[in-house]
This record gives C-alpha cells, sequence and structure tokens, in this order.
C-alpha cells in the first residue's frame, strides 16, 4: 500500500539528496510547498515528489541553473494551463457542433476526436519551443 505522504527523510532517500538540499529546494521554487504538520513537520505528496524529480533532472543532468529551472518550470505550467484552456474550449466546440455524419461508427467518431485532441496538443508545444 503506498503512503499518501512522505517526510523529509523518506524523500531525500527515494532521490539521492540530503534533506538540506531540499529545504533549499523549496525555498527556491515557489510551485514546491509541502504540507507541514504540527511540529512543522513536513509531508511530501507524490505530486511533490514528482515535481521534485524533475528539479532534481533539471539541476543534475540536464545542468540547468536554478534561475533556469525555475523559467522552465514556469513555462511548462503556463503552457499547460494554456492547453487545459484550449481543451475546454475545444471540447465545447464538439459538444455544439452538429452530430457526425451517420456513416462513421460512435468508435470512429471518437477516435478522430481524440486524435484532433492530440494534434492540438502537439501544435501548442510546437507554439510554446518555437517562443523560445
Amino acid at each position: 500500500m503506498k503512503k499518501h505522504y512522505y517526510t523529509i527523510g523518506e524523500v531525500g532517500n527515494l532521490l539521492g539528496v540530503k534533506p538540506y538540499v531540499i529545504r533549499y529546494w523549496e525555498s527556491e521554487f515557489h510551485q514546491l510547498r509541502p504540507r507541514k504538520d504540527e511540529g512543522r513537520i513536513r509531508k511530501y505528496s507524490e505530486d511533490n515528489i514528482l515535481l521534485l524529480k524533475k528539479i532534481k533532472d533539471m539541476l543534475y543532468t540536464q545542468k540547468y541553473t536554478i534561475e533556469g529551472a525555475r523559467q522552465k518550470l514556469k513555462t511548462e505550467k503556463k503552457a499547460a494551463k494554456t492547453y487545459t484552456e484550449h481543451r475546454k474550449d475545444e471540447q465545447l466546440e464538439i459538444i455544439l457542433e452538429e452530430p457526425a455524419p451517420k456513416a462513421l461508427s460512435p468508435q470512429m467518431t471518437r477516435g478522430l476526436k481524440e486524435i484532433r485532441c492530440l494534434l492540438n496538443k502537439i501544435k501548442l508545444e510546437c507554439q510554446t519551443l518555437s517562443r523560445r
């Protein structure tokens, strides 16, 4: 059974970094906000751990600076938000569209809608990359 929250020591062991490094990253990356229980004990969720893994990879493997990693995370968050908003708009358009021609089965219609969503996602990622 998976735990819902992990202590800083457990997270440090999972990532192979010392707890003081994780505390430093908390001060530098505002997206990283673990829950704090009584006694100020930090409790890290699975999402926090994934973010820490991403930060570690950017800093240690990809050789980003702290500022560079911070900017990349901001850009990714902004792109994800744009994608989510775009997807909501697209879903509304699909609802408002006329029904698909009867020649297509419902499975084919769903498949085509999924492909359209994926293509739009790729388009947004390309736009994000071209802005760099």
